[in-house]
């Protein structure tokens, strides 16, 4: 292999001389349209909702109860077990129905339901049409009388969205855990721009608080940072102080789980605008020697801002600060895959120079060259690929090919 990577140096000197460093917005369409599908793979498609540093999956209890044909509050009657198909069930009497026709004849029905939990007591009952003939399928969750009135007079899903998440707003961190976590997931799966446009009902002082001293589940954390930057770019008043309850939440130590810290980063950038990237630059988190999770983390708010803050920073700017972090072995790959959905094309000898300096043991990373390379409408990016060809023919052919796969595989 020795041979092949000096190949590879040799034909990157003979290559100086001939550089364009200049960005192109004309693109192939099949190379990026691939690239397209790994970062999907990739990302999640985070970027789309409201907090997406959360990583919160399911659907809220509000969802739940507007999409079911039959909601009421029932009663356990018998022990939870597994059902044929190993799932977990228990025997509920329904009481008092919430919302729908829940009974024939008049009469409650007893009916048996999936629960993630056995249930000790008082539950509230979904059931859902499942065919044409209205067999119904039931789900249940344990629910004490404070969160029975929630599901009863949570906004339906039909409102407008911000206004929905107004009434969320003041129901965060809850003192009852499973509203908490609802009203959480609420704003975890709505649209960012709703979330925005929901700023004026979030309590800065309590956000400040939860930044600075964590809330009751860490993992909330980052989207607690993300609307305190929200707080601060629409609010002069509270603005210095938000600012700085983001900054030193940041500079805080901390081990490396680092619960949220890609939604604090997320929140400066939102705060602060180019001065908060100015800011992560200071930091030293765009470089080699920041923290491998931490350099994940920049990379998170990074793609956030792009998705979101292009009118107040500009793609750019957000652009070249992934350029930066092709210089993090843990996270060039990611990167150079960002460039390319990006179309910046003028980090193109910095992705190609990873081929030889972090890929000659990690296909992931020769993908990720491979694949900006053959999207690049560059002169270099040919050039480039010739080089590899003859350095490396099987390893490059190897490389492509996996780079075309369609998502999901």
């Amino acid at each position: 292999m020795l041979p092949q990577r000096g190949a590879v140096r040799q034909g990157a000197v003979a290559m100086a001389a001939r550089r364009d460093r200049q960005p192109c917005t004309r693109l192939s369409a099949w190379p990026l349209a691939a690239l397209l599908g790994v970062t999907v793979v990739m990302t999640g498609g985070a970027a789309a909702f409201g907090c997406p540093f959360c990583g919160v999956v399911g659907e809220s209890l509000a969802s739940r109860r507007d999409r079911a044909a039959c909601v009421s509050v029932a009663e356990a009657d018998g022990a939870a077990g597994a059902d044929a198909n190993g799932l977990l069930v228990q025997r509920f009497v329904m009481r008092q129905p919430l919302r729908g026709d829940c009974s024939a004849d008049g009469e409650p029905q007893p009916v048996m339901a999936r629960v993630s939990a056995a249930v000790d007591g008082t539950a509230v009952l979904f059931g859902d049409r499942r065919d044409a003939e209205d067999a119904m399928s039931w789900s249940a969750v344990a629910a004490n009388e404070g969160v029975i009135g929630y599901v009863a007079t949570a906004p339906s899903v039909e409102q407008p969205a911000a206004q929905r998440l107004a009434w969320f707003a003041q129901r965060l961190e809850h003192p009852d855990p499973m509203v908490a976590a609802d009203a959480f997931l609420e704003f975890g799966l709505a649209p960012y721009e709703a979330v925005r446009d929901a700023a004026a009902a979030f309590d800065g002082e309590k956000l400040r608080a939860w930044v600075r001293n964590g809330a009751a589940d860490q993992r909330r954390r980052g989207f607690y940072g993300l609307a305190l930057g929200l707080v601060a770019a629409t609010r002069p008043a509270e603005r210095a102080r938000s600012i700085r309850a983001l900054h030193e939440a940041i500079e805080a130590p901390a081990d490396d789980f680092r619960a949220g810290f890609d939604g604090l980063l997320g929140g400066v950038l939102v705060a602060e605008g180019e001065a908060g990237l100015a800011y992560l630059t200071g930091l030293g988190l765009l470089g080699p020697e920041a923290r491998p999770v931490d350099q994940r983390h920049t990379l998170s708010a990074l793609r956030f801002a792009w998705e979101s803050l292009a009118e107040t920073i500009p793609r750019g700017a957000v652009a070249e600060a992934t350029r930066r972090l092709l210089a993090a072995d843990v996270v060039a790959a990611d990167a150079a895959i960002d460039l390319a959905r990006y179309r910046y094309w003028a980090a193109v000898d910095d992705v190609a120079a990873l081929w030889e300096r972090a890929g000659n043991d990690d296909p992931l990373v020769r993908r990720a060259v491979a694949g900006y390379l053959r999207a690049c409408p560059l002169p270099e990016a040919g050039r480039w690929l010739d080089v590899l060809a003859a350095a490396e023919p099987e390893r490059l052919r190897e490389a492509v090919d996996a780079a075309a796969l369609p998502a999901g595989r």
